[in-house]
């Protein structure tokens, strides 16, 4: 009986020590000393919730006109224009103690017309205007219309993106502001396609992303930037919600197109890009507010128009010619004066010498694959 003796004694003694010791590290596992707790504490002052205002005109019609207008040729009476106000949320943070913010294009997207207002993490709020943007990375920078030292996200020590690393994401989920989600790096240089924009090598991870978080930093657990999240990403090509699925913009490109964002906000040349043969600065955007676009046959079947027919209205500037004539992104210029076209480079021939006050008819519309015909019209608009 002896020896049992000793051995339950020795067998509680030791149970004891490791009772104490357990007991003394949890005493010790504080909370405020965790590393996530120290790297949000570290990015939060530097994101901020921005919110958007824009004012959009719209031309309606009476139904019951276009009945009579349709069977009985009665067309007197003229479209009405109404405004609306359009609103969206979003986040971004600041990367330059004099108060330049990134944040993503769709968040900030016709900017030329946008009231663009930014509450940093002390609940203050600033006007802001907008520098640059760049659809093809779903980048924008912003400025904060105020004098003072803010705090921000150094960029030049960014996350080396490792697999299976802890990341955050910060931002203003949903309206909810400075909202935290966590989860791993889930994958790297992956190329997904969104509104007919292909994305590419973007960082993938299961932390939530909601609405709200676009333009929001994405950091590892040491406060370094992995990447600026895009809500509009967490989406499938039928609008639903992804679960676990979540893409960011990485941050080597965030760094380089800030780069080139700040050479703009100092009025110096940026580094030339690659040209785009699909959407140009043309006279059909100097003389009447349009951006045009060449309708590719890729372009034309996600669309559902037909092929080889057609110039796209890629936008419209808010108070041109072309939006007080009720042009609408997303239309189709079928023919300018007496001639058909078929690419920006017709249009920019056939536009080159017209002069601010002349008169241009323009065939507008939409023309289905399957041939139907939806309002398509002739607009006559004069050169501003």
């Amino acid at each position: 009986m002896q020896p049992r003796r000793k051995f339950i004694l020795s067998l509680a003694g030791t149970c004891g020590v490791l009772f104490a010791g357990s007991t003394c590290v949890l005493a010790q596992a504080d909370p405020a000393s965790e590393p996530a707790v120290l790297a949000v504490g570290k990015v939060l002052p530097a994101v901020v919730n921005i919110n958007t205002e824009r004012i959009v005109r719209r031309t309606v019609r009476d139904p019951f006109e276009d009945f009579y207008a349709q069977f009985f040729g009665y067309d007197q009476v003229r479209p009405r224009e109404i405004r609306q106000t359009l609103q969206s949320l979003g986040s971004g943070f600041i990367i330059d103690p004099a108060g330049y913010i990134i944040t993503n294009q769709h968040v900030v997207e016709r900017a030329a017309d946008l009231k663009i207002q930014v509450t940093t993490n002390d609940g203050k709020t600033h006007d802001a205007h907008y520098i640059a943007g760049d659809d093809k990375t779903d980048l924008a920078f912003i400025k904060i219309d105020a004098k003072a030292d803010f705090p921000f996200i150094n960029l030049d020590n960014i996350s080396p993106n490792l697999l299976g690393e802890t990341v955050i994401v910060v931002g203003n989920a949903v309206g909810y502001g400075s909202s935290i989600s966590r989860g791993v790096l889930s994958a790297v240089k992956r190329n997904i396609t969104v509104d007919n924009i292909e994305y590419k090598d973007l960082v993938q991870t299961d932390a939530a992303i909601n609405p709200g978080n676009s333009g929001g930093p994405v950091i590892d657990i040491s406060g370094r930037l992995v990447g600026v999240s895009s809500a509009k990403m967490a989406f499938t090509p039928q609008g639903v919600p992804t679960q676990g699925l979540g893409f960011a913009i990485p941050a080597d490109v965030v760094r380089e197109s800030v780069s080139r964002f700040k050479k703009i906000a100092q009025g110096q040349p940026a580094t030339k890009q690659q040209p785009s043969s699909e959407i140009s600065t043309s006279n059909a955007e100097r003389l009447f507010g349009m951006q045009v676009q060449d309708l590719s046959r890729e372009l034309s079947d996600a669309l559902g128009y037909a092929h080889s027919r057609g110039v796209l209205i890629a936008a419209v500037e808010p108070g041109s010619p072309a939006d007080e004539a009720g042009v609408e992104r997303g239309l189709v210029i079928y023919r300018v004066g007496q001639e058909d076209v078929n690419s920006v480079k017709q249009i920019q021939n056939l536009l080159g010498r017209i002069q601010s006050g002349t008169s241009v008819n323009f065939v507008i519309g939409v023309i289905h694959a399957a041939g139907q015909v939806r309002q398509v019209a002739t607009l006559t608009m004069a050169a501003r």
